[in-house]
């Protein structure tokens, strides 16, 4: 970095300072830590000779046993896509308005937990609801372990309340799925037939910033081999609409080949692949009683409210540390 001509290349050069403030993200905690274990056997040996250290050396264990708990997770955070950006999908499932609304409430836990992780969230495409909330929506949420943290969260999401849409304030059971795919940097090779690729021009919808709803800027691009389709209209020119949709499109088609894959091995080795959008993995009851809970792990809370805030990580951890545990 202190070569003269360190920033001739200014994407190699970011690419360097964002692996820098990366390794740093995880070399200082643990440094921390090994001073506060340094801390704590000084207090230890003084307690010995002076009981009034005892109360400070509680303390001081308390928050080193915290500082060890947090480098064990991100110890955990090691797969291969672990580090990069993360493209979230959520999906209104069947019951109309109950579970658009469900989908828009989702929307804003992911969003409100991204910022508070200090994480860069942009809007890729939105599909609204006819009546309220959405049916769909993309996010391309930035941040080193995005994708880490936030795959925990792909299956199916199921709410029950009583329904604000409802006249007799009946209970309602909604479901909404969410699909966590990484964002494939350009190093990974993914095989790309331009002449395979269907690519529409046209307007956007939806609320938008000035010249948003007035150029044909939104692009839609088909992958006839597949069939799989991505869309961007978020970004206010045609050229950024089409490069982030050919990087979801890539993430996708990553995302397939690894799937079929897995699906091979499952085959060879007789083993049956469980269909996600079928697979419920967490509950959200907000009537008879507050309660969310994550179905795979057992952890629960009753602070409903907390948590469609985006306090999510209880249930992010507890996945993470059960997928690593010893079988």
């Amino acid at each position: 970095m202190s070569a003269p001509d360190f920033w001739d290349n200014s994407e190699y050069a970011n690419k360097l300072m964002k692996e820098l403030r990366y390794l740093n993200s995880c070399v200082s905690p643990f440094k921390e830590s090994l001073k506060k274990l340094e801390d704590v056997r000084e207090l230890l040996e003084l307690s010995k000779d002076e009981p009034d250290f005892l109360t400070q050396l509680s303390q001081e264990i308390d928050s080193l046993d915290k500082d060890v708990s947090r480098l064990e997770l991100n110890a955990l955070l090691s797969g291969q896509f672990d580090r990069n950006n993360a493209i979230l999908s959520i999906n209104a499932g069947a019951g109309g308005t109950e579970s658009c609304d469900w989908a828009s409430m989702l929307l804003r836990m992911y969003t409100r937990w991204a910022e508070n992780k200090g994480y860069n969230v942009k809007m890729v495409d939105m599909l609204p609801g006819e009546e309220a909330g959405i049916k769909s929506v993309t996010l391309s949420i930035e941040g080193d372990l995005s994708y880490g943290y936030l795959k925990a969260e792909k299956g199916v999401h199921r709410l029950v309340r009583i329904s604000p849409f409802d006249a007799n304030k009946r209970r309602h059971t909604s479901f909404a799925s969410v699909d966590v795919i990484p964002e494939i940097e350009d190093d990974i090779e993914v095989e790309i037939d331009p002449d395979d690729l269907r690519i529409d021009i046209f307007r956007s919808s939806g609320p938008g910033g000035q010249s948003v709803n007035t150029t044909d800027s939104a692009v839609r691009i088909t992958h006839k081999p597949t069939g799989i389709v991505v869309q961007c209209q978020n970004e206010r020119s045609q050229l950024q609409n089409k490069q982030t949709a050919m990087r979801i499109l890539r993430a996708r088609l990553y995302e397939r080949k690894l799937k079929e894959q897995r699906e091979m091995m499952a085959k060879e080795y007789g083993q049956k692949q469980k269909i996600e959008w079928g697979s419920q993995i967490r509950s959200y009851v907000m009537h008879p009683y507050s309660m969310v809970k994550d179905h795979r792990t057992g952890i629960e809370t009753g602070n409903v409210v907390k948590v469609m805030d985006g306090d999510i990580n209880i249930f992010i951890e507890g996945f993470l540390r059960m997928k690593s545990a010893p079988r």
